[in-house]
């Protein structure tokens, strides 16, 4: 098994991956075999670049009181 960072590069309209040779060899990998590859970003993905920032229309005060005000009519009715 190889474990390996590396950089993705362009390759017409892909990636590829290039295994190096002193690798390839101990694997003993030949052009055209079928591998398997698991990809794992190195870097710490944010939650903000996969969905954008949030937007509310209220501010997290006003949000908070509703919820509070919401748990209370449940749970302390008067």
């Amino acid at each position: 098994m190889i474990v390996k960072e590396t950089k993705l590069r362009a390759w017409g309209n892909s990636i590829g991956v290039v295994i190096p040779k002193e690798d390839a060899l101990k694997e003993n990998l030949k052009p055209d075999q079928k591998v398997r590859i698991t990809v794992t970003l190195l870097e710490p993905v944010k939650v903000k670049d996969l969905y954008g920032k949030l937007k509310f229309s209220k501010s997290t005060d006003e949000i908070m009181t509703e919820i509070d005000n919401e748990l209370d009519s449940k749970f302390f009715r008067k």
